[in-house]
Order: structure tokens, then sequence, then C-alpha cells
């Protein structure tokens, strides 16, 4: 077992890559959806949004909770590795069929002529993403995510490049097909270059066996929660004009490319090394325990300062047309605020291998967004209201699943609670303390941002600094050690551009 010193230097370095690996590739990502926004129509991003519950359900379905199970397991082989690969494999060939011969049934579900041809074109990625599953796991294993972010930057660019000049071309919602296939495509190219990892000619039951015990229970929960964050898009694309779903979609996008960015880049760093600890009950409390803090210190601030400053960022990179998605954005910015709180909880139970908790825990949870969704459809409360039942199932989720972790691990809802309350309530003063600025001026949109962002901080750092708490420094702590890694890149690309 590497020693604690090392381990939390290699943790460091891995969150900071993970973190960029997510936040340069998303906000590439979010570069290419604003020019996008504005070449095309909210219509477009509708029909892409009616199709992604499918998509995101047969990739849930292919990966099978198999990744986990690999990555949780300290003594994999080459046998375990080929099984995986081969049954990823298979399933993705049996989904695009399913999808293709499913293609009329959805579009006539949707009343969507147009969905027949998409579907069956950006099924594919389901196969190349098959491709791609134990090359990356391989890297996760390794905390190697300086490597998982060059692909991700490589790939995302040379695909929005191409997309921003087939959309200025005038193929419309065809650019966001293409974009899709392409990026997943170059990706997948790319780890099999850089992992250098080929599979065996050959498939063991008991490696099979071994890894579904564990990796069924966090399927089936897996597909509940996958159906249950589509269940809105299938929602709206029925009700409410393909425009509305639009307006939803990319407000939902728009928040994700925080909140998920922060969320994904704790877990695939924390997963690994918490598993490595799975032995150690003293010293995996104490990691868990630094994880939930600095992930609240840093998502709070960052989804509620979103929501405060959501007007004037919508007018300036979207333009007056998305104006109608900024209410979707800030409630969704609540709702999202407690992500990655939700993730490292869960985290921990796969990591004691309580995957039956798991299953258990994400039923628990969809049946109350059941009670609640049925309720805001009742009352007739439109897309608003739907949008709340998921910001109170948020916040009735933590419970859940604190409560369950609690169990495991001797770190409670109360004590999680009372850790997480210092940035929570330092966060809704200065979020609050910045809507209001934002309301109280009356100049050009870029001008109230800068104004709104300027105070944000300063109100953040200086509260923090007055409280004393302690995460300020750790996240200076991660981005030192980040740019220390840096410094060999740049100095010797400096000393090569010298010859």
């Amino acid at each position: 077992m590497p020693n604690s010193s090392s381990l939390e230097n290699k943790t460091m370095t891995g969150l900071f890559w993970s973190f960029m690996d997510l936040m340069s590739r998303g906000g590439i990502q979010l570069g290419l959806q604003i020019i996008m926004a504005r070449l095309l129509l909210p219509h477009h991003f509708g029909l892409i949004g009616m199709i992604m519950v499918f998509i995101a359900i047969s990739n849930t379905l292919i990966d099978s909770g198999f990744s986990q199970a690999l990555i949780r397991d300290k003594k994999t082989t080459q046998l375990d590795y080929s099984t995986v690969f081969y049954f990823n494999l298979l399933v993705s060939l049996l989904a695009y069929g399913i999808l293709f011969v499913s293609a009329k049934f959805i579009s006539a579900f949707y009343n969507e002529p147009q969905l027949i041809e998409i579907i069956r074109v950006i099924s594919v990625v389901l196969i190349i993403n098959s491709l791609g599953i134990i090359q990356r796991v391989k890297l996760v294993k390794e905390i190697d995510f300086k490597t998982i972010t060059k692909v991700s930057i490589f790939s995302v660019v040379i695909s929005g490049l191409i997309t921003i000049t087939i959309a200025l071309l005038g193929f419309g919602v065809w650019s966001l097909v293409i974009n899709m296939v392409l990026t997943h495509l170059i990706q997948t190219v790319s780890l099999w270059f850089y992992s250098r990892w080929i599979p065996s000619v050959a498939f063991s039951y008991k490696s099979f066996k071994k890894y579904f015990g564990f990796g069924s229970k966090l399927l089936a929960s897996s597909i509940i929660d996958t159906i249950y964050n589509n269940v809105y898009s299938v929602i709206i694309g029925k009700t409410y004009s393909t425009s509305q779903l639009g307006y939803y979609s990319n407000a939902l996008k728009f928040r994700d490319f925080t909140a998920l960015s922060i969320s994904n880049a704790v877990e695939r760093v924390s997963y690994p090394v918490l598993s490595s600890m799975q032995d150690d009950e003293n010293r995996l409390k104490m990691a868990f325990e630094k994880i939930i803090k600095t992930s609240g210190f840093v998502n709070f601030p960052l989804m509620i300062g979103l929501a405060a400053v959501a007007t004037p960022t919508f007018g300036i990179l979207l333009g007056e047309k998305w104006l109608p998605s900024v209410i979707y954005f800030q409630l969704l910015c609540i709702a999202g605020m407690l992500f990655p709180i939700h993730i490292i909880n869960l985290s921990i139970l796969q990591v004691k291998g309580r995957s039956d908790l798991f299953l258990l825990i994400e039923v628990i949870k969809k049946v109350i967004l059941t009670v609640l969704i049925i309720l805001a459809v009742l009352l007739k409360t439109g897309i608003i209201g739907l949008i709340v039942a998921a910001v109170v199932n948020s916040y009735i989720s933590m419970f859940v699943n604190t409560y369950f972790t609690g169990k495991e691990v001797a770190y409670s809802t109360r004590k999680q609670l009372n850790d997480l309350l210092p940035a929570f309530t330092i966060s809704c003063i200065m979020g609050l303390t910045v809507f209001w600025v934002g309301n109280m001026l009356t100049m050009n949109y870029i001008f109230i941002l800068a104004i709104q962002i300027g105070i944000g901080v300063s109100i953040y750092i200086v509260l923090c600094k007055i409280f004393k708490v302690k995460e300020l420094m750790i996240i200076y702590q991660i981005i030192r050690n980040g740019i220390t890694t840096l410094k060999p890149l740049l100095k010797y690309k400096k000393k090569k551009q010298t010859f």
C-alpha cells in the first residue's frame, strides 16, 4: 500500500488533471454550444434532447457497472479486461440494433418524422464508446488523468471545428449529430493509441460472474437514475413544443458544465483513491470528510453565483432569443448544488462493496421523485413546477444518501451538514448580494456581469477568511500542486522553441 504522503500528492495531482480535463473539455464544448446556439434554433436542440434518454440508457446497459467493478478490484488480469471488453461490445451491437428498429416508434411518439434518420445515425456512438471503455478504465485506475485530458481536448477541438463548419453550411440539426459521432470516434481512437491495451482472444465466464455480481446492482440503480435524469426531456418533449424542450435542454447543459464537471472530477479521482483505503477505516473516513467539505466549498458558490448572474450571462453569450432559458437554469443550479455530495456518498457505498444499498437508495429516491412529478403534473404547474420538483428531490436525496452512508462509515448526516453549513451560508449571502446588485443596475450586460463577478468573488473570499474556512487553503494547495506539475511541461516547450 502506498504511504499516506505519496497517495495524497498523487490524489492532489490527479484531482487537478481530472478537473483540468473536465473543465477544458467542458469549456471547449461550452464555447461550441454558444456558437451553435447562435447558428441554430431552439427547435434543433429540442430534437436532440428528445432522443438523448435512449442513448443514455443504452450507454448504461453497455457498461453494466463493470467499469466501477474493475476500478475497485485490486487484482485485475488481462483475462478480466478482455472478458468485459467483449461483453461491452456485444451489448453495444444489440443496443444499436434495437434503436435502429425502434426509430420509427420513437419518431411517432414525438410526432417528429425527422427523428428516424437522426436516431439511426447518432446511435453509432454506442458501438464507438464500447470500444474505448477498458482503455479509459485502465487510465483511471492508474490515476493518469493527464493522458485523459489530452485525449479529451484533442477530440472536442477537432470535432468542434468540423461541426461549426458544417453548421455554417446550413446542415441544421445534423451538425449536432455529426459533432456527437465525431467526438466519440476521435476520443476512442486516441484512447487506443495512448493506452496501448489490446484485448486477448479470450472470454472467462468466471471473470464475468465475479464482476457482474457487483456490477449488476449498480447497473439496475444506474438505469433507474438515467431514466429519471432524462424523464423531464421526455415529458417536456411530448407535452410542450420542441422549442420549449430546446430552452430546457440548453439550460441543463449550461448547468451541467459546472455542476457535473466538479462532481465527475471529484468522483473520478476519489473513487480509485478511496478504494485503495477500503481496508483502513480511519484513513477512509478522514479522506471522505475532506472530500465532502472541499466539494461543498467549491460547488456551492459556483452554483449560487451562476444562478445570480444568469440573465446577463445568457444575454451576452446566447443572445435575447435564449432568455426564456434563464429561469430554468437558475432552478437547475439550485438543484445542482448538492451533486458532488450525492456522488461522493454513493461512491463510499461502492467502495464498501454495498451495491445492494446503492440500489435500494436509488429506488427510494426515485419513488419520492415520482410522487413529486405526479403532484406537479396534477397541479398543472408547467415546466417550472417540474423543475421545482427536481430541486426538492435533490435536497431530500441528500438526507437519504447521508443516512445510509453514515451507517457504513462513521460520518453521519448531522456531521456532514455541520461541515457543509459554513460554505453553504457564505454562498447564500454572496449569491443574494450579487443577485440584488444585478437587479439594481441598468447598464450594459457586460458591465453588469463584470461587477457581479467582482463583488461575488470578493465577498466569498473575505467571508471565508473571516470565518477561517480551512478549505480555502486546500483549494490553494490543489492549484499549487497542479501548477507544479505544469512547470516542467512549460519549460520543456520553451526550451524546445529556442532550438
